[in-house]
Protein backbone atom coordinates (compact mmCIF):
# COMPACT_ATOMS: atom_id res chain seq x y z
CA UNK A 1 0.00 0.00 0.00
CA UNK A 2 1.28 3.46 -0.89
CA UNK A 3 2.42 5.54 2.08
CA UNK A 4 0.42 8.71 2.59
CA UNK A 5 2.25 12.02 2.90
CA UNK A 6 1.12 13.84 6.06
CA UNK A 7 4.08 16.04 6.98
CA UNK A 8 3.90 19.86 7.09
CA UNK A 9 7.12 20.34 5.09
CA UNK A 10 8.55 18.82 1.91
CA UNK A 11 12.06 19.28 0.60
CA UNK A 12 12.33 19.37 -3.18
CA UNK A 13 15.77 18.07 -4.10
CA UNK A 14 16.53 20.58 -6.82
CA UNK A 15 18.65 23.68 -7.41
CA UNK A 16 16.48 24.62 -10.42
CA UNK A 17 14.18 27.56 -9.62
CA UNK A 18 11.88 26.89 -12.57
CA UNK A 19 11.34 23.29 -11.51
CA UNK A 20 10.69 24.40 -7.92
CA UNK A 21 8.00 26.84 -9.09
CA UNK A 22 6.33 24.12 -11.17
CA UNK A 23 6.25 21.76 -8.21
CA UNK A 24 4.92 24.44 -5.85
CA UNK A 25 2.11 25.11 -8.33
CA UNK A 26 1.26 21.42 -8.58
CA UNK A 27 1.06 21.11 -4.78
CA UNK A 28 -0.67 24.42 -4.03
CA UNK A 29 -3.96 22.74 -3.07
CA UNK A 30 -2.29 20.79 -0.26
CA UNK A 31 -1.23 22.12 3.14
CA UNK A 32 2.49 21.64 2.72
CA UNK A 33 5.40 24.08 2.86
CA UNK A 34 7.72 23.38 -0.06
CA UNK A 35 11.41 24.24 0.31
CA UNK A 36 14.25 23.52 -2.06
CA UNK A 37 17.62 21.88 -1.54
CA UNK A 38 19.15 25.12 -2.81
CA UNK A 39 17.42 27.18 -0.10
CA UNK A 40 18.81 24.75 2.49
CA UNK A 41 22.27 24.94 0.87
CA UNK A 42 22.39 21.18 0.38
CA UNK A 43 25.08 19.90 -1.99
CA UNK A 44 24.02 18.25 -5.24
CA UNK A 45 24.90 14.54 -5.01
CA UNK A 46 26.60 12.80 -7.92
CA UNK A 47 24.09 11.02 -10.14
CA UNK A 48 25.91 7.75 -10.69
CA UNK A 49 23.05 5.48 -11.79
CA UNK A 50 22.11 4.64 -15.39
CA UNK A 51 18.33 4.78 -14.85
CA UNK A 52 15.93 7.62 -14.10
CA UNK A 53 14.70 5.92 -10.92
CA UNK A 54 18.24 5.27 -9.72
CA UNK A 55 19.29 8.91 -10.01
CA UNK A 56 16.02 10.22 -8.54
CA UNK A 57 16.50 7.90 -5.55
CA UNK A 58 20.03 9.22 -4.96
CA UNK A 59 18.78 12.82 -4.83
CA UNK A 60 15.65 12.16 -2.76
CA UNK A 61 17.33 10.00 -0.12
CA UNK A 62 20.32 12.34 0.19
CA UNK A 63 18.00 15.28 0.92
CA UNK A 64 15.83 13.26 3.33
CA UNK A 65 18.86 12.07 5.30
CA UNK A 66 20.43 15.55 5.40
CA UNK A 67 17.27 17.30 6.64
CA UNK A 68 15.27 14.70 8.53
CA UNK A 69 12.30 15.66 6.33
CA UNK A 70 10.53 13.88 3.48
CA UNK A 71 12.13 14.80 0.16
CA UNK A 72 10.97 14.69 -3.43
CA UNK A 73 13.30 14.34 -6.40
CA UNK A 74 12.84 13.77 -10.08
CA UNK A 75 15.02 12.59 -12.91
CA UNK A 76 13.89 13.15 -16.44
CA UNK A 77 15.03 13.13 -20.03
CA UNK A 78 14.18 12.53 -23.65
CA UNK A 79 14.38 9.11 -25.31
CA UNK A 80 14.67 9.08 -29.11
CA UNK A 81 13.67 5.76 -30.64
CA UNK A 82 15.96 5.93 -33.69
CA UNK A 83 18.90 6.60 -31.35
CA UNK A 84 18.17 3.47 -29.28
CA UNK A 85 16.67 5.57 -26.50
CA UNK A 86 19.50 8.10 -26.30
CA UNK A 87 20.16 10.53 -24.76
CA UNK A 88 17.87 9.16 -22.02
CA UNK A 89 19.41 9.51 -18.55
CA UNK A 90 22.28 11.43 -20.18
CA UNK A 91 19.96 14.15 -21.54
CA UNK A 92 21.61 16.94 -19.54
CA UNK A 93 25.09 15.58 -20.31
CA UNK A 94 24.49 16.05 -24.03
CA UNK A 95 24.14 19.77 -23.28
CA UNK A 96 27.48 20.09 -21.47
CA UNK A 97 29.86 22.51 -23.21
CA UNK A 98 32.90 23.82 -21.37
CA UNK A 99 31.32 23.21 -17.99
CA UNK A 100 28.00 24.88 -18.87
CA UNK A 101 24.71 23.56 -20.27
CA UNK A 102 23.88 24.62 -23.81
CA UNK A 103 20.61 23.05 -24.97
CA UNK A 104 20.85 24.55 -28.45
CA UNK A 105 24.02 22.49 -28.76
CA UNK A 106 22.21 19.45 -27.34
CA UNK A 107 19.26 19.75 -29.72
CA UNK A 108 21.58 20.24 -32.69
CA UNK A 109 23.60 17.20 -31.63
CA UNK A 110 20.41 15.14 -31.38
CA UNK A 111 19.17 16.16 -34.81
CA UNK A 112 22.57 15.58 -36.41
CA UNK A 113 22.61 12.08 -34.88
CA UNK A 114 19.18 11.42 -36.42
CA UNK A 115 20.39 12.66 -39.79
CA UNK A 116 23.48 10.48 -39.56
CA UNK A 117 21.39 7.31 -39.17
CA UNK A 118 18.90 8.59 -41.79
CA UNK A 119 16.02 8.02 -39.37
CA UNK A 120 12.64 7.90 -41.14
CA UNK A 121 9.81 10.25 -40.22
CA UNK A 122 8.14 10.51 -37.83
CA UNK A 123 11.20 10.56 -35.59
CA UNK A 124 9.35 9.31 -32.54
CA UNK A 125 10.48 10.13 -29.03
CA UNK A 126 9.17 10.64 -25.54
CA UNK A 127 9.97 12.65 -22.47
CA UNK A 128 10.07 10.59 -19.27
CA UNK A 129 10.00 11.68 -15.65
CA UNK A 130 10.48 9.54 -12.56
CA UNK A 131 9.51 11.02 -9.19
CA UNK A 132 10.80 9.56 -5.93
CA UNK A 133 9.29 10.65 -2.62
CA UNK A 134 11.63 9.52 0.18
CA UNK A 135 11.25 9.59 3.95
CA UNK A 136 14.10 9.84 6.49
CA UNK A 137 13.45 6.22 7.58
CA UNK A 138 14.51 5.03 4.11
CA UNK A 139 11.05 4.31 2.68
CA UNK A 140 10.23 5.67 -0.74
CA UNK A 141 7.45 5.76 -3.31
CA UNK A 142 8.12 5.88 -7.07
CA UNK A 143 5.93 7.37 -9.83
CA UNK A 144 6.68 7.41 -13.57
CA UNK A 145 5.28 9.78 -16.17
CA UNK A 146 5.74 10.22 -19.90
CA UNK A 147 4.61 12.17 -22.94
CA UNK A 148 4.88 10.73 -26.44
CA UNK A 149 5.73 12.74 -29.54
CA UNK A 150 8.35 13.27 -32.21
CA UNK A 151 11.50 15.25 -32.83
CA UNK A 152 11.11 18.05 -35.39
CA UNK A 153 13.42 20.58 -37.00
CA UNK A 154 14.13 23.47 -36.97
CA UNK A 155 13.78 24.45 -33.31
CA UNK A 156 10.55 26.29 -32.60
CA UNK A 157 9.53 28.37 -29.60
CA UNK A 158 11.13 29.89 -26.54
CA UNK A 159 8.54 29.10 -23.86
CA UNK A 160 10.02 25.91 -22.48
CA UNK A 161 13.46 24.70 -21.57
CA UNK A 162 15.80 21.88 -22.44
CA UNK A 163 14.76 20.00 -25.58
CA UNK A 164 11.24 21.48 -25.69
CA UNK A 165 11.75 23.41 -28.98
CA UNK A 166 12.30 20.19 -30.99
CA UNK A 167 9.59 18.06 -29.36
CA UNK A 168 6.09 18.02 -30.83
CA UNK A 169 3.62 16.06 -28.66
CA UNK A 170 1.18 13.59 -30.19
CA UNK A 171 -2.02 15.42 -31.14
CA UNK A 172 -0.39 18.86 -31.40
CA UNK A 173 1.09 20.84 -34.29
CA UNK A 174 3.25 22.99 -32.01
CA UNK A 175 6.31 22.11 -29.96
CA UNK A 176 6.50 22.22 -26.18
CA UNK A 177 8.68 25.27 -26.72
CA UNK A 178 5.75 27.08 -28.37
CA UNK A 179 3.20 26.01 -25.77
CA UNK A 180 1.88 28.02 -22.85
CA UNK A 181 3.78 27.00 -19.73
CA UNK A 182 0.75 25.87 -17.77
CA UNK A 183 -0.72 23.97 -20.71
CA UNK A 184 2.60 22.20 -21.04
CA UNK A 185 2.54 21.36 -17.31
CA UNK A 186 -0.92 19.86 -17.76
CA UNK A 187 0.16 17.38 -20.46
CA UNK A 188 3.86 16.94 -19.70
CA UNK A 189 5.74 13.92 -18.43
CA UNK A 190 6.21 15.71 -15.10
CA UNK A 191 2.51 16.52 -14.93
CA UNK A 192 1.70 12.85 -15.61
CA UNK A 193 4.03 11.67 -12.85
CA UNK A 194 2.65 14.29 -10.44
CA UNK A 195 -0.95 13.22 -10.99
CA UNK A 196 0.11 9.70 -9.97
CA UNK A 197 2.04 11.02 -6.95
CA UNK A 198 -0.91 13.11 -5.75
CA UNK A 199 -3.38 10.24 -6.25
CA UNK A 200 -1.06 7.87 -4.42
CA UNK A 201 0.23 9.97 -1.53
CA UNK A 202 -1.80 13.19 -1.17
CA UNK A 203 -5.40 12.61 -2.28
Amino acid sequence: MTRRFDDPKLVVATHNQGKLEEIKKLLEDYSVTVISAKELELPEPDETENTFVGNARIKAHAAAQATGLPALADDSGIEVDALDGAPGVYTADWAEVNGKRDFVHAMTRTWEALEKVDAPAPRTARFRCTLVLAWPDGHDEVFDGRIEGECVWPMRGDQGHGYDPIFEPVGYDITLGEMDRWEKNRISHRGDAFRKLIAGCFA
